[in-house]
């Protein structure tokens, strides 16, 4: 517009000094020069309004990924210097340009010839940007499995990543160093991704008609008597309660009984533990693991653990299951895509040892990476349970005995206190499994496994009718040495530690893995053995099953327990022989107090003449059976004294 100004006021200087005539031909050709140059100019300004406005479109963004931007906390491998200075100037790009030309000539090199090519060349190439974060993730992801193991454990224990950071490496981190971070001791849960979002049931209903199809769906014939007992004990649950919510012959005259559903339908968390407990056996068999994933069961099995989180033992039963389902390596990949290392990783650092412990199994079945052994279901590795440099020089195993169980035998003895003694004890470290906490302490290069199998008082009580030729030691024995081998007991030097029954099991173990070649590494290993009120002799149990109430129809393992079974004496002979050839150090502990059974009736479980082996120390404790391997602390006599012996017996063992 200044322009047209100017040119107006140069047109009446021109119009004073020029006669008429000419004056009017000028003013005419000013006016056309005008035109034009209004033109120009108006075309100007609307084509620089709109780059303008189309510049500003472009150009904008979130703030919030701006701050995000300010709060990045850039790290560097010590391998790139930090010096501003020497990022200037073109020397020092001509050498970044010829290290980039360099490696990839090398990388070529290696794809041609098949050459190892180390991902740990300097980042001298990496641009600002690239920090470790992403570095280490693509560490994690090398041909060489010491690097990925090393960039895992880096990963792991570094805790300076923004959230974003941790979102970014979730998504950029494969199976394989998302099960290896899983097993990460402290690692941030934010390194997995949450499970994938599943379809909204509309009643829990849906739910369990979508357990009994998958129990249909399964084979039913041609397997375990067992597997067959609970899965039509599921299936009857399951359609009696289908059968009172829709009336029917079931609540005998249809709706119109008010209470008939309430007589008939079961709670939704029994039939739902009646059909985990019926897919726990049939996950025990591989060709069944093939047929629940098929069918979807890893995604149903996620539904429910979401949706059942009130309910300990239900989550427990399912984690139970994956970690059946994860002995088969075809599986991984799917049980990774159904979200299940993220959950496995939460549920290990639960402060409840048996459903960390659960986790702890199914991460080490999964983490072929790093374990070579495999966990079949009932053995759990109480110790290492995340990756670990320290080496391992040696096995402990915990059998427990009649009724007992792999955590709650082995843990602190529980003292009878009043509520003010209570709460002044409240800091002192209670152990729920002293293994896994005081020997893991005292004894980081040992590995400790404890072993799990099921026992019975009296017929009444088990679990399944058609499984009493289970309960014998002989059948036992040959079960648990199976699962033991494929644990990779025997490959280390070994120290057994029962208590009760589960000392007989234990000396019925070695015995038979003395007769078969493929396990006798197991016996050659062995070191020492440490007998928890075992009963060599017999105990007096099996003789008051007849007065006891609950010991109405006694079990078989209470059967082989009395003393004049003559599979016990021959047992007893056998064994004694065998331990004195082969001079196993042996530590026995007995109990000199009587423990009470029943409401009515106390007595000494096990005498000290029968928990005498014959070989080795037998040291008496002021303690009952139930007790006699739980120790009060950790300064008692009686750890102290079984600690003393491991390490005695493993010296030349944790020394190599």
């Amino acid at each position: 517009m200044s322009l047209a100004a100017y040119c107006g006021i140069c047109c009446r200087k021109i119009g004073t000094f020029r006669s008429a005539t000419k004056t009017d031909k000028s003013w005419k050709d000013i006016r056309k020069i005008a035109k034009v140059t209004g033109s120009l100019i108006l075309g100007g300004c609307v084509f620089a309004a709109y780059e303008l406005l189309t510049l500003k479109r472009l150009l904008s963004f979130d703030t919030q990924v701006v701050q995000q931007e300010k709060l990045k906390s850039y790290i560097y491998l010590q391998t790139a210097s930090l010096d501003p200075n020497e990022y200037q100037g073109i020397t020092y790009q001509v050498r970044k340009e010829l290290h980039r030309a360099a490696r990839k000539i090398l990388e070529t090199n290696a794809k041609i010839f098949r050459w190892p090519f180390k991902d740990s060349v300097s980042p001298f190439d990496a641009e600002e940007y690239e920090s470790a974060l992403w570095l280490l993730l693509k560490r994690s992801q090398s041909e060489d499995r010491t690097v990925r193991m090393q960039a895992v454990q880096d990963l792991a224990s570094n805790h300076f990543w923004r959230d974003y950071q941790y979102r970014a490496a979730a998504q950029a981190s494969d199976q394989r160093t998302s099960i290896g971070l899983a097993r990460c001791k402290d690692v941030d849960l934010r390194f997995f991704l949450s499970p994938p979002p599943l379809p909204k049931l509309k009643n829990m209903r849906c739910l369990e008609d979508e357990l009994r199809m998958l129990l249909a769906a399964l084979p039913q014939t041609d397997f375990d008597q067992c597997v067959r007992y609970f899965t039509s004990l599921a299936l009857r649950e399951s359609s009696q309660t289908i059968a009172a919510q829709k009336g029917g012959l079931w609540c005998f005259g249809g709706n119109g009984l008010p209470y008939c559903e309430s007589l008939s339908a079961a709670p939704a968390d029994t039939v739902e533990l009646f059909c985990l407990q019926a897919l726990v056996q049939h996950s025990k068999i591989p060709t069944h693991c093939d047929k629940i994933e098929s069918h979807g069961g890893l995604q149903l099995l996620q539904k429910l653990y979401q949706l059942r989180k009130d309910s300990a033992k239900i989550q427990r039963s399912i984690i139970h299951i994956i970690g059946n389902m994860a002995l088969d390596e075809r599986l991984h990949s799917s049980i990774f895509r159904a979200g299940w290392v993220s959950v496995l990783a939460e549920v290990m650092k639960s402060q409840r040892i048996m459903d960390s412990s659960h986790a702890v199994r199914a991460l080490a079945n999964l983490d072929r990476e790093a374990v070579h052994e495999k966990y079949p279901d009932g053995v759990y590795l109480l110790h290492p349970q995340c990756r670990s440099s320290q080496p391992i020089k040696a096995d402990v195993l915990f059998v427990h005995g009649l009724l007992g169980a792999a955590f709650k035998t082995w843990r602190q003895q529980d003292i009878q206190q009043s509520a003010d003694e209570k709460e002044l004890d409240a800091e002192d470290d209670y152990s729920e499994c002293w293994p896994k906490t005081w020997l893991a302490s005292d004894c980081p290069m040992l590995r400790i496994i404890s072993v799990e199998y099921d026992t019975h008082l009296s017929d009444w009580r088990t679990k399944c009718p058609v499984e009493s030729y289970r309960e014998s030691i002989a059948y036992r024995s040959s079960e648990l040495l199976k699962k033991l081998r494929a644990a990779g007991i025997g490959d280390r030097p070994l120290i057994w530690m029962s208590h009760s029954m589960g000392g007989l099991l234990v000396k019925k173990m070695l015995l038979d893995a003395s007769k078969d070649p493929e396990m006798d590494s197991i016996v050659n290993n062995t070191r020492g053995i440490v007998f928890y009120s075992v009963p060599h002799h017999g105990s007096r149990l099996a003789e008051y099953s007849v007065n006891v109430r609950f010991l109405l129809f006694p079990s078989v393992e209470v059967k082989e327990l009395s003393k004049d079974s003559p599979t016990l004496k021959a047992l007893n002979d056998d064994f004694l022989s065998f331990a004195k050839d082969k001079e196993f150090p042996v530590l026995s502990f007995a109990e000199t107090l009587p423990t009470r059974v029943g409401r009515m009736l106390s007595l000494h479980v096990v005498p000290v003449e029968s928990a005498d082996l014959g070989i080795g120390e037998l040291i008496p404790v002021e303690v009952s059976h139930l007790n006699i391997c739980k120790p009060k602390n950790k300064d008692s006599f009686l750890y102290q004294h079984t600690l003393k012996f491991i390490q005695e017996t493993l010296t030349q063992d944790l020394r190599n």
